[in-house]
């Protein structure tokens, strides 16, 4: 299918920032009852040295937390680290319509749709209360770096995403709503999408999809 300009027969998607969304409420909460600024568990979660571990596999939702706890025990005692980890854990989360009914038209036009993300181990489970799996499901594929040992913006994950596609990499539009991930699959002859909205998807599929840009 030719969309802008560009070609490609497999659409391969992202998680976080695109499918899915949280709801950071009772996290924030707990947060200003311990004193501590918004965001400032997520700061340590999803450093590189917490988070990275975690998204290969290497380590546990109980040790994740634990590092977590770790990474805040100079500003507050070790069991308020570990309950604010376990409520970053336990954060409730919904699927974006809008952009699971844009992907569920693409399948419905003959093309493959991948999920490619930097996952926990437990990406099934979360999938499956989303309601992206079963006799409803959204992906041909998944690719979970957790599975797989390699995270975005390692060149793997995007090879293997295509060679599960069976589409060559310059044949896949991938969309993420990071620049680096973007830029990752773009080096490797992707077409990219830096997504920040629906509209943004929507735009790049009209033609495939047939509707007005």
């Amino acid at each position: 299918m030719t969309i802008s300009g560009q070609v490609f027969d497999a659409v391969l998607s992202d998680l976080d920032g695109v499918i899915r969304f949280y709801d950071m409420a009772e996290l924030e909460q707990l947060e200003a009852e311990s004193g501590l600024p918004r965001g400032s568990t997520a700061e340590i979660a999803f450093a590189p040295a917490t988070d990275l571990p975690l998204m290969r596999g290497e380590i546990t939702k109980e040790q994740w937390i634990d590092s977590i706890a770790r990474g805040l025990a100079d500003r507050v005692p070790w069991e308020r680290g570990r309950a604010l980890g376990t409520t970053l854990a336990e954060t409730k989360f919904r699927a974006d319509d809008a952009v699971v009914g844009l992907l569920r038209q693409v399948r419905a036009a003959g093309l493959p749709v991948l999920l490619v993300t930097n996952a926990t181990p437990w990406l099934a489970d979360d999938l499956a209360l989303l309601g992206l799996t079963g006799p409803s499901g959204v992906f041909d594929a998944v690719i979970s770096s957790a599975d797989l040992g390699v995270t975005k913006p390692g060149r793997r994950i995007y090879e293997v995403a295509a060679e599960r596609a069976g589409v060559a990499p310059g044949r896949c539009l991938f969309v993420d709503d990071r620049q680096e991930n973007v830029a990752a699959a773009v080096a490797l002859g992707m077409t990219g999408l830096l997504y920040r909205e629906p509209a943004d998807l929507r735009a790049v599929l009209a033609p495939l999809l047939g509707q007005p840009r």
